[in-house]
């Protein structure tokens, strides 16, 4: 009898070891949830600072050299500007094949080969930390993204006093034939891609950042961008909002954060902009305009 009670208190029933290994099945996917949830908060919070620093080596550059930079194009390994700025050689239209890395100068013309769908020019600007390439990148090691405005005086609001069939913005002789007469308007941010167009976020409310404000726009495509890295890809997986961002034009959506069950899909894209003001006071300031 006591060797009976002595073998049925030496062991744990099956229901006992199932219930332990749940707990601890628990317990790790939480501690594993957390781990995630922190490391997405750090590498959140590193790209906002390295946004932000690469939004300071833009304005630092415009203050060396009157001008704002053109993007830098990536297009194929085999053809790409190696994270400097990409010009065309021609004052005016595109230049798709026919791209230069040398600054035009009879005339400085600032005619970029490609204002909206291009990449910070890390190497032109000073910033660190890039990719094998020389292209500037996030906390995810995605590429971050850059878009200046290209307006010329054909496009800008009547009454000003600009002439020159040129983009003004990226050319250091114009932007200081013309300083502030000159305002930008082809880059908007708008809160929602409903209903939106490659030059207009349709509605009032529906526009972040007005028209003849923003000079410049960088943003990372964030976490998810692996997994659909074109506005076609984007929008097929319902994320329109990100597709939006992606489309190679001059309008842009930012909003917070959203998760995949939102109305237009997941957002996670990050973003800083300089405005046309903050341009003009700081070339004032610096003795760049009068």
């Amino acid at each position: 009898m006591r060797r009976a009670t002595a073998s049925s208190e030496g062991g744990f029933t099956l229901t006992e070891l199932a219930v332990v290994t749940v707990i601890v099945a628990l317990l790790l996917a939480s501690a594993m949830y957390t781990l995630t949830a922190q490391t997405d908060q750090r590498n959140y919070e590193e790209t906002q600072r390295r946004l932000a620093q690469a939004r300071d080596l833009v304005l630092a550059f415009a203050i060396a050299n009157g001008r704002l930079p053109c993007p830098a194009r990536y297009t194929s390994a085999a053809s790409n500007s190696a994270g400097l700025e990409s010009f065309c050689a021609a004052a005016s239209g595109t230049c798709a094949g026919a791209e230069t890395t040398t600054k035009p100068t009879s005339p400085e013309h600032g005619n970029c080969s490609d204002h909206y769908d291009g990449y910070l020019p890390a190497a032109s600007i000073g910033f660190t930390p890039t990719d094998s390439t020389g292209f500037a990148v996030d906390a995810w090691n995605n590429r971050i993204r850059y878009a200046v405005t290209g307006v010329t005086p054909a496009s800008v609001p009547t009454g000003t006093s600009c002439t020159a069939a040129v983009p003004i913005f990226t050319s250091g002789t114009y932007l200081k034939t013309y300083g502030v007469a000159c305002q930008p308007n082809d880059l908007l941010i708008c809160r929602s891609s409903t209903g939106i167009s490659a030059s207009s976020c349709t509605t009032t409310a529906n526009q972040l950042m007005a028209p003849n404000l923003i000079a410049a726009v960088l943003f990372s495509p964030g976490k998810n961008y692996s997994t659909a890295t074109d506005a076609t890809t984007a929008a097929a997986a319902g994320r329109t909002d990100e597709a939006a961002n992606l489309d190679g034009n001059a309008t842009f959506v930012f909003h917070t954060p959203t998760p995949s069950d939102a109305a237009n899909g997941e957002f996670d894209d990050q973003f800083a902009w300089i405005t046309a003001g903050e341009l003009y006071s700081r070339l004032v300031a610096a003795g760049v305009l009068p």
